[in-house]
């Protein structure tokens, strides 16, 4: 929805900071007409480049603390949104109330103005600085199970979430990036020819939104070291629960994954759709020794076993091993920064020190969903709707602007299109680009204690 009218016709949009989670099913369902929000006043619409004031002084004070009032923008203005609150005389020597204190997650709606038209933009920001919050990937039982935005957030009990990273559309439906959630890696990132995502200037395999223990937001990168050690030494593992395993190479599995393996280790390292290698093998760990060497095949991974498969070097490699040979497989994902995260998603950076990275897109319109990071340590989850008349999308390019725009010094665009989904207190507060809400294998959730 474009926005609401008010009495002369201007576009008017909401922040709200209230609201109840309801129950979700996980099957894809149809998009509901967007509910508008309780306005809390009425803000003439600014002409581009201008700056935005205050609402009428009949709104209250307790209006002014849950609610933000926004209207029309220019691409790359200052907006100051609000409400005051009642400006009544309580007498020289009346007690002075402390002020309240800001909300630690809020959520508001803006119509920006690009060259190709409008578009309606929804923030959430979220002070992970506050004990009661904290970040977290919501996912399913296995890295391929797919829910909608509205479903993970219900079952994770997110007060906010958004989609996440590129995933294997229509095959594997895994992720494309490095997850982690609580502590537990659950992917490495596929070859970078593999990722199913629009090319990002300066963006590396592996990078990550990442979270800590602590709550402190960082843009990272995450490397799979990992190796399976047996009679014949040491052998190097590619990939943890990945939908491509590169050429030559050996990847992981985990009961974390529930796919086909046999298709991993099909394609090239840049063409999805290459032929499968003519060498692929499997071979299965249990309480460290080797019970199995098979073909690849697929379906649930019991709990405590470990499936090592190869293609081409990485299957004559594996065809050594035998059944009761010892192997002790490793793994882990470890962080260029040296902090282990608690959470991360796996996302491509395009604002870096409170700048845009150069040579972004700027011509592609699309629906984005991205996710920044403020000097404070507050998270900011922002989608753009497009592919409508009332909202036309924004491009790479924007999208780091907009980031900026919230707050944001450092930002990752995350999956768009059909996927960019926000959920506030239960409710989809976005526009999705299609008529229901495509299932996703992963979404970042901000959770309240």
């Amino acid at each position: 929805m474009a926005g609401w009218t008010g009495s002369r016709g201007a576009a008017v949009a909401t922040a709200v900071v209230v609201g109840l989670l309801v129950p979700v099913t996980q099957q894809a369902s149809a998009v509901p007409a967007r509910v508008a929000p309780p306005v809390a006043a009425v803000v003439p619409a600014a002409a581009p480049g201008s700056t935005v004031g205050t609402a009428s002084s009949g709104a209250t004070a307790e209006t002014a603390s849950t609610a933000e009032t926004v209207s029309t923008v220019a691409l790359g203005s200052t907006v100051t949104a609000g409400s005051t609150g009642s400006t009544g005389s309580t007498g020289a020597d009346a007690p002075v109330a402390p002020a309240p204190q800001a909300p630690a997650i809020t959520h508001r709606e803006e119509r920006v103005d690009t060259p190709a038209g409008p578009v309606t933009v929804d923030v959430v920001v979220a002070d992970l600085n506050r004990a009661e919050l904290r970040a977290t990937l919501l996912t399913g039982a296995t890295v391929g199970e797919r829910s909608s935005v509205p479903a993970h957030a219900q079952r994770g009990g997110a007060a906010a979430a958004i989609n996440g990273d590129f995933f294997d559309l229509g095959r594997s439906n895994a992720p494309a990036g490095p997850s982690v959630r609580d502590g537990r890696a659950l992917t490495s990132a596929v070859p970078p020819g593999r990722r199913l995502a629009p090319g990002v200037p300066g963006a590396e395999q592996g990078d990550v939104l990442a979270v800590d223990d602590d709550g402190t937001p960082r843009l990272d990168r995450l490397t799979l070291d990992a190796s399976a050690t047996g009679p014949q030494g040491r052998l190097r593992i590619d990939t943890l629960n990945a939908y491509a395993v590169p050429v030559g190479g050996i990847g992981l599995f985990t009961s974390d994954w529930a796919g086909d393996r046999a298709a991993t280790l099909c394609g090239s390292d840049t063409d999805r759709n290459a032929p499968c290698a003519p060498d692929r093998v499997e071979v299965v760990v249990r309480d460290g020794a080797v019970t199995a060497v098979r073909p690849p095949g697929g379906g649930a991974i019991p709990a405590g076993d470990q499936v090592l498969a190869g293609r081409d070097q990485g299957a004559a490699a594996l065809r050594r091993l035998a059944v009761g040979d010892r192997v002790t497989v490793r793994y882990a994902l470890t962080a260029a920064s040296g902090t282990p995260p608690r959470t991360a998603v796996g996302a491509s950076p395009i604002l870096r020190d409170g700048a845009p990275v150069a040579g972004l897109d700027a011509r592609s319109r699309d629906p984005r969903s991205a996710a920044g990071l403020t000097a404070q340590g507050r998270l900011i989850l922002l989608t753009a709707d497009g592919r409508e008349s009332t909202s036309v999308g924004i491009t790479l390019a924007e999208t780091a602007e907009q980031l900026r725009r919230a707050g944001a010094v450092d930002g990752v665009n995350l999956d768009g299109g059909g996927s960019s989904t926000m959920v506030f207190r239960g409710q989809v507060v976005n526009s999705p680009s299609e008529d229901a809400y495509r299932l996703v294998p992963n979404a970042l959730g901000v959770v309240e204690n």
